[in-house]
């Protein structure tokens, strides 16, 4: 039993070894190229490529040309607006630093070393001014700089067609908020009526950037009425252009801590979409047409949200958003868990006392188990003797050495599964948490104490992998070694310092929390061992 049992861990580590190689990719993407703010004006980010249409789908290419570029800011945000066509080119979190230490606020969109991540939106549909053939509209702005001051800011551009159409697109911050309001007020003075139609899309430069483990995941995902959360990577977007109609829904980009995703009316039935131009990727949905009669007004809104992977927040927005913070198929134990941490985070103010403590609380609701695995596992040593009998006795027959056995077992009341089920019932459990602390933005660059200054970064004296493997190593001699073979007898004496070098490289959270569980398994079972001690039984050997 202790040889599955070190192989189930065994095959939990090696899991949690490819998720933070993946982890750390997405940590390591590009630097934001800081000349972003100076060479917007001079990139082209906006032209009728980027345009769905609302029939064959193929759009007129037409030249870019010179644009305003307007700054918003709030107490989170820092965006750039493009007056072409009204886009967000440009967003920085103030509240998120690009690395721990740092005063240089996170850039979610813009420009990264010649890859582009922008937000778009407009109208198109028979009369969309985002559809004509000249190219995007040339919005007007009475402000180059806005700021808020208040709990609302709004952002108004103003456009008017060649027919007289008044068109105002206007972006709503508020404050200590990732999510934005847009909002389209359609004039139409003209004496014909209007149909117009709103898209929303987010175009990012296609990243050869897969996940073996679909955890720290970079690219898109959608939501419709039949499906949640369903991703769409770069891979995908190449293979076959998305379409799918629904009522509501949204449309997102996720990486790791982070998400940009549109929201349309709910009430609408909607088109999602993708497509892959010029090495862009793109995903969007686009909404039902909306008429507007001669002489009559009419006014379109949409939500973006451009920000961390706050489950709260993005739920606000969506009833299924939240499922953009990925914990995988054990989302519905993460989640729970991400409660409880967030709790005991209010209570104690510090997150790595928050996750000693929910360790603590999980081992502690889980002891009856791992009771039931340690009994079992010393019931099975106490039985070596009588099993090697057994074997000397029947030799080679290998039917009456089974019935043997089974007999020997039935006789002593040892259930020989009895140590992997308790272990295989903790085991999800144990690998929701390990989600939970990978994706949860809260822990990013979360302070400790002492040299744990970064709680989602790498111990940087490497001391808790080195206690790690200590534990390890603690642990097998409470357990003494009952496998005979030589390679499992080496594999085993070498486990502790093999996986002490995988967690050189875990962020310091996890391996506090994979030590601080080891710990409190050797007091439980130094606690159980001892129970069974005081009843006359030699459990060690």
């Amino acid at each position: 039993m202790e040889s599955q049992r070190t192989f189930l861990f065994i095959g939990l580590l090696l899991v949690s070894f490819l998720l933070f190689t993946e982890w750390q990719k997405e940590t390591n993407q590009p630097k934001a190229d800081t000349s972003a703010t100076q060479t917007v004006t001079n990139t082209s980010l906006n032209d009728n490529a980027d345009v769905p249409t609302s029939s064959t789908g193929i759009p007129v290419l037409t030249p870019s040309v010179d644009r305003q570029v307007i700054t918003v800011t709030t107490d989170v945000l820092a965006v750039k607006i493009d007056t072409k066509g009204g886009d967000i080119v440009e967003a920085k979190l103030l509240q998120h630093m690009e690395s721990h230490g740092s005063d240089t606020p996170y850039l979610l969109l813009g420009e990264f070393d010649g890859r582009q991540y922008v937000s778009q939106s407009g109208l198109v549909g028979l009369n969309g001014p985002d559809a004509a053939q000249q190219g995007r509209p040339v919005y007007t702005s009475e402000q180059s700089e806005y700021t808020l001051t208040g709990d609302e800011l709004r952002v108004p551009l103003s456009f008017v067609d060649s027919n007289g159409v008044q068109y105002t697109k206007t972006y709503v911050f508020k404050a200590n908020r990732y999510d934005v309001a847009l909002q389209y007020d359609i004039n139409n003075v003209t004496e014909n009526p209007v149909q117009v139609q709103l898209y929303t899309q987010i175009k990012r430069t296609v990243q050869d950037k897969g996940s073996m483990i679909d955890q720290t995941y970079l690219g898109a995902t959608y939501g419709t009425v039949d499906e949640p959360y369903e991703k769409y990577s770069f891979s995908d977007m190449s293979e076959a252009n998305l379409n799918k109609s629904t009522q509501g829904g949204y449309i997102a980009f996720i990486q790791h801590w982070f998400v940009s995703a549109w929201v349309p009316d709910q009430a609408s039935q909607n088109q999602i979409y993708s497509a892959i131009r010029s090495g862009q990727g793109i995903i969007g949905i686009k909404a039902e047409p909306t008429n507007v009669a001669a002489g009559q007004t009419s006014t379109i809104a949409a939500t973006y949200y451009m920000g961390p992977k706050d489950t709260d927040a993005l739920e606000a927005i969506h009833t299924d958003l939240d499922l953009t913070v990925d914990y995988g198929w054990l989302w519905f134990i993460s989640q729970p868990l991400l409660t409880l941490l967030k709790f005991l985070y209010g209570l104690i103010g510090n997150w790595g006392v928050a996750i000693i403590a929910i360790t603590v609380i999980v081992k502690t609701a889980l002891y009856p188990l791992t009771k039931a695995q340690y009994t079992s596992m010393a019931k099975m040593r106490m039985l070596q003797p009588k099993m090697q009998a057994l074997k000397e006795r029947f030799g080679d027959d290998r039917q009456k050495f089974g019935q043997a056995m089974m007999e020997l077992y039935r006789k002593e009341q040892v259930n020989p599964m009895g140590g992997c089920f308790p272990l295989l019932l903790q085991m999800p459990i144990f690998l929701a948490l390990f989600y939970v602390f990978l994706e949860s933005t809260e822990l990013r660059h979360a302070e400790f104490a002492l040299w744990l200054t970064d709680l989602s970064s790498k111990d940087p004296y490497y001391v808790l992998p080195i206690l790690f493997g200590a534990s390890m190593f603690l642990t097998q001699k409470l357990q003494p070694m009952t496998v005979t073979d030589p390679m499992q007898q080496k594999m085993m004496t070498w486990m502790p310092v093999i996986f002490s070098v995988f967690f050189l490289w875990f962020p310091s959270g996890l391996v506090l929390y994979w030590l601080v569980s080891n710990l409190i398994s050797i007091a439980q079972m130094l606690i159980i061992y001892r129970g069974m001690e005081k009843k006359g039984m030699n459990v060690r050997g």
